[in-house]
């Protein structure tokens, strides 16, 4: 209950200038500036420089509860202060993220504030179109909606495909794009994002399922399933 008055109690300012002092006690708090921004996305920034501690939190938790904001305050200066953030605090951040009212705030906040580039979907070598409707009468009896469609912007090795349910978009990486990629790889790579569409993400408290069980089950009738992800690995190292 005492906890709970001081929370209730404190100026967001008060707050951060507290964990601080919690973090470093033997070093005098620095001034501390807070901005509430209007980021695309729930990241929140700090910088310590020569006017103090500067700190740029998402605009969406303007308003949360002191708790969460506590638990933002260690998180950031833990890191900024290279010290493991304390498993308590990042739990608590990670459930208020996840709760269903919060997640609509955000996925709304990167509708309306987010840019997303998406491509043509007919590329140099393959047209993401047709090989999404094949893919869907095939797997998905044509069941699913065909979501935005194209190529990303630069060739990447490491990201070959993403779904992104915000924009209700679908890139596939340009570097597979190429004569030298075979159909079978490109396919599969549609496919895995195409899974999302039909397999949301899952949350449970804290914890973030991207591929379920039932993801990872569905992903194995993939024809030429082992041929496909031996292709991609010559792909990456191409």
């Amino acid at each position: 209950m005492q906890l709970q008055s001081i929370l209730f109690f404190e100026t967001p300012t008060e707050l951060l200038a507290r964990v601080f002092s919690q973090l470093r006690p033997r070093t005098p708090v620095p001034a501390i500036r807070l901005e509430f921004c209007k980021f695309a996305n729930a990241n929140s920034f700090v910088r310590w420089d020569e006017d103090g501690l500067a700190f740029r939190i998402t605009d969406v938790l303007e308003g949360a509860p002191a708790q969460i904001l506590e638990a933002l305050a260690y998180i950031l200066l833990s890191k900024l202060l290279r010290r493991p953030t304390p498993k308590l605090y990042a739990e608590r951040y990670r459930r208020y993220l996840n709760r269903k009212e919060m997640r609509r705030s955000l996925q709304l906040v990167k509708q309306a504030r987010g840019r997303k580039y998406v491509s043509s979907p007919q590329g140099a070598c393959y047209d993401l179109e047709t090989i999404f409707e094949e893919l869907n009468l095939r797997y998905f009896h044509g069941l699913v909606a065909r979501p935005l469609l194209g190529w990303s912007r630069k060739p990447s090795r490491t990201m070959l495909g993403h779904y992104d349910p915000s924009h209700n978009a679908i890139v596939l990486s340009r570097h597979l794009d190429r004569q030298s990629v075979a159909r079978l790889a490109v396919e599969y790579v549609l496919f895995h994002e195409m899974l999302h569409l039909r397999f949301p993400v899952e949350h449970r408290g804290a914890r973030r399922c991207v591929h379920t069980r039932e993801f990872k089950q569905a992903e194995k009738e993939f024809v030429g399933l082992k041929e496909a992800k031996e292709l991609l690995k010559r792909v990456c190292a191409s």
